[in-house]
């Protein structure tokens, strides 16, 4: 564990490796969970204002899920997340599935189409780093926690190609906190972690 400005970061974000297979998990996470994806307070405003946009990628279910209960929901244990489809494996109601049975995210595709400026929810993109406030003031814990089946693929592909979580994650990271913190991991992670080895 190592600590950057207010972060607690685990050790394992430096030390594992993990590059997303899409081929092979077809976007599991975005149905695979206890709950849709967290979202931070910021997010319900900019989801409102892009829903018109990206409502016509949905499907016919999910938009009446969102309109039955909401473009947000608001979950006992990890706050305001994503609604979801209870009737399709509980598959993120902004999940669209394709005929090879890949999920694909339909804010990140209205992104790639340039029609809104917000890739998606940033705790997808960052995952399988999760953060969460901890239980001193201003303080985050920074986690690796990929799923063990579901990233499987991912974890053995990180492997085979060497890339740190943290440098597989540089965008989102930098999303988040900024290119100063990225790049204390990456001098942590190529000095005191190497000397490890």
């Amino acid at each position: 564990m190592i600590v950057v400005d207010n972060k607690i970061i685990s050790d394992d974000v430096l030390e594992k490796q993990f590059v997303c297979d899409l081929t092979k998990c077809k976007g599991a996470c975005c149905e695979d969970g206890d709950a849709g994806a967290p979202l931070e307070e910021e997010e319900k405003a900019i989801i409102d204002a892009v829903y018109a946009i990206v409502r016509p990628y949905l499907t016919k279910a999910a938009v009446k899920e969102i309109e039955k209960n909401g473009k947000y929901v608001w979950h006992e244990e990890f706050g305001w997340v994503t609604p979801t489809l209870p009737s399709d494996k509980e598959i993120c109601v902004y999940g669209l599935r394709e005929k090879d049975g890949t999920i694909h995210c339909a804010f990140e595709k209205a992104y790639a189409e340039k029609k809104i400026d917000w890739k998606k929810p940033i705790s997808c993109h960052l995952y399988p780093i999760i953060a969460e406030q901890s239980e001193y003031a201003n303080t985050e814990r920074i986690n690796y926690d990929p799923r063990p089946k579901v990233c499987a693929p991912a974890c053995q592909l990180g492997k085979k190609l060497k890339v740190p979580v943290y440098q597989f994650l540089k965008e989102p990271i930098v999303r988040k906190w900024g290119l100063p913190f990225w790049e204390a991991l990456d001098t942590l992670a190529k000095g005191e972690w190497k000397q490890k080895e």
